[in-house]
């Protein structure tokens, strides 16, 4: 439940700087060029679904495609400077959500889990 409500803190981080949350999360992989092949390995997807994340990080200025020097036939993915500063912001505003939790002591924490834990059933559901 928690890891569902930290996604759902993700995707609006993510569209808040324009961008899906495939394509902020394909973006955070690039901290080096990686192969098509192996982004979508590590996404967990299709080839064909990287080349329209990567298609549309592109028009936006925020990625850029590069031969791959040992093998000219594989193509690999790289943030721009725009990309990285892009990412830098989701990842910050992910940090500013997480430490909101920081205001509360250890018994208003402990009262929120037990509150959030009692509210599973009807958000699972």
């Amino acid at each position: 439940m928690l890891a569902g409500a930290q996604w759902r803190d993700f995707q609006v981080a993510a569209a808040h700087e324009g961008l899906t949350s495939m394509q902020a999360k394909l973006l955070g992989q690039l901290v080096r060029p990686l192969p098509m092949r192996e982004l979508a390995a590590l996404l967990g997807c299709d080839a064909s679904n990287v080349t329209g994340i990567v298609d549309r990080l592109e028009a936006q200025g925020l990625a850029r495609r590069e031969p791959d020097p040992r093998d000219r036939r594989v193509k690999r993915v790289i943030a721009t400077p725009e990309g990285q500063e892009t990412v830098r912001r989701v990842r910050a505003e992910m940090h500013a959500l997480h430490r909101a939790l920081d205001v509360l002591d250890p018994a208003e924490r402990a009262a929120l889990y037990a509150l959030v834990e009692k509210m599973r059933p009807a958000l699972d559901g």
